[in-house]
């Protein structure tokens, strides 16, 4: 099973950190923000991943060609310039790295995405800022159970996000950031069915809006409620919040065991 991370936005509200880095590079802790939310995905065997790359797209690129030998020993020979990777500490993980565009919306980008997903049973979808301590092989399970094309994992965080209303599990509306709102909101971390692709018009498409709405207005979007930690990193206090909590050494989406890689630069 495949997840896809949207990693190509400019991240405006986030300029002190992504003025030449796009978001998802953005370190918690000495490591990328990706990293994190790969980890999030991989303790519960999703260990291949679609990045859609945007904004400043080569300097992801760049952080996983160096990834390999920052977390491995080398010997080079400096009169032939061969280089030796030797075994190091490194994740059993296949990314793919796809250029989407840089002023493609959210909605677009995942569009694009559909030769990398046309033969999948399902897939996972989520965004390159946000971390959670989400049981991510429940929501495969819950996904699977209901049968229905789409499933978002809703959260309760502060009320300048959007909501989201229920009729039991179903998703009966979705509006992205009321400036009124509270309770459930888009938490991310989706599960869906290829054919969520045909609700997507197009690359000026935002995903949070006509598909998503038109999913709910026909029965075809699910909830699985997540009651544990949530946060996104949009602002410079979210991302020392985040920065906290990883120094803490409690941070409560750290729920692999095993040491973390080097930072690639």
């Amino acid at each position: 099973m495949k997840a896809v991370i949207l990693a190509g936005g400019f991240g405006s509200r986030l300029a002190e950190e992504t003025m030449h880095k796009p978001k998802p590079m953005v370190e918690i802790g000495g490591r990328p923000i990706l990293w994190h939310i790969m980890n999030i995905f991989s303790v519960h065997g999703v260990d291949e991943f679609v990045v859609a790359l945007g904004y400043k797209g080569e300097v992801v690129k760049q952080y996983f060609l160096n990834c390999y030998a920052a977390n491995s020993d080398l010997t080079i020979d400096l009169a032939t310039g061969r280089q030796t990777v030797h075994d190091g500490v490194r994740p059993d993980w296949r990314v793919h790295l796809v250029n989407t565009g840089d002023g493609t919306q959210t909605g677009g980008r995942v569009k694009r995405l559909r030769k990398w997903l046309a033969d999948e049973e399902m897939f996972l979808l989520t965004y390159g800022d946000g971390v959670s301590d989400v049981n991510i092989t429940n929501l495969i399970e819950f996904h699977k159970r209901h049968g229905r094309l789409a499933t978002v994992t809703t959260v309760r965080p502060p009320a300048r996000f959007g909501r989201i209303g229920f009729d039991g599990d179903q998703v009966t509306t979705f509006q992205e950031k009321a400036e009124d709102s509270e309770g459930w909101i888009n938490g991310g971390f989706f599960a869906l069915d290829p054919r969520v692709l045909d609700y997507v018009d197009g690359d000026d498409t935002i995903w949070e809006r006509e598909p998503i709405e038109r999913l709910a207005r026909y029965g075809e979007l699910m909830a699985f409620r997540h009651l544990g930690f949530w946060s996104c990193m949009d602002t410079l206090k979210e991302k020392n919040m985040l920065e906290e909590l990883w120094a803490s050494g409690d941070a409560p989406w750290k729920t692999w065991m095993h040491e973390p890689l080097a930072v690639a630069r």
